[in-house]
């Protein structure tokens, strides 16, 4: 053997080249499989190695996949690539008009002197589907497609719904119980207390719409109830403290 080195740099390989690792300087090459169990020198550092025999190769094979294949063994399959669905930015745009409009009219409220109970309802319900909306795209799992087009938009409504209805909890669970005027006498403990049981169903509802984890749920919901309690009392609501009339 003239060297192990010089058939891999000239001419052409066999049809089988034998892969070699020199021990020495882990210079890796190929060379023709006539030089196989023969001595020679590296190319790189001139250490003598020696070429293994073809029984000697280690030959790694791929699990069958199933899949059809060409004459080379190559799948003729293409492999699906995953669309990244953006729901951030559509979500953010409306989320950030529609609470800009929210204080706003809570401001313009505020000046003319209070918030009828009417307009309370409507406000919730109507800053509902672009909180959730906000609050899924911010919560989702990346690692799961999202929602899109009308699956999307019936999810965020049914959820929307059900987070304004637990603010019902809010007007008539304290006054049924514990007999105040409205809610707004309530003490802050019991305000806590309803506060906590509607961030509760909230976040099922959540978990039921949208298949999040327990926590995101909790997080989605606790983003509709914070917004809107922030805005009541930009607003000029009295939502808990009240004073009690005495007689």
């Amino acid at each position: 053997m003239s060297g192990c080195g010089g058939p891999s740099r000239r001419g052409k390989l066999s049809a089988m080249p034998i892969q070699v690792t020199c021990p020495k300087c882990l210079k890796r090459f190929q060379v023709s499989d006539k030089f196989a169990g023969k001595t020679g020198p590296c190319p790189s550092c001139k250490a003598k190695i020696r070429v293994p025999e073809l029984n000697e190769e280690v030959v790694i094979h791929t699990p069958d996949d199933g899949a059809p294949k060409d004459r080379t063994g190559t799948s003729i399959l293409k492999p699906i690539a995953r669309e990244e669905t953006d729901v951030t930015r559509r979500g953010m745009l409306i989320t950030a008009g529609a609470v800009l409009m929210a204080i706003f009219i809570a401001v313009g409220l505020r000046l003319t002197g209070g918030t009828p109970l009417a307009v309370r309802a409507i406000g919730a319900l109507l800053l509902a589907p672009p909180l959730v909306w906000a609050g899924y795209a911010f919560v989702r799992d990346s690692e799961l497609a999202a929602y899109t087009g009308a699956d999307l938009r019936n999810r965020v409504l049914i959820c929307s719904v059900i987070f304004a209805a637990t603010w019902l909890l809010y007007a008539f669970l304290p006054s049924y119980l514990m007999d105040y005027e409205s809610a707004s006498k309530m003490s802050f403990l019991w305000f806590g207390i309803v506060i906590a049981l509607m961030l509760g169903i909230g976040s099922i509802a959540s978990v039921a719409c949208f298949e999040l984890e327990i926590f995101s749920g909790l997080a989605h919901a606790g983003l509709y109830l914070i917004a809107t309690i922030l805005l009541a009392l930009l607003a000029g609501v009295t939502l808990a403290g009240g004073t009690v009339a005495t007689t």
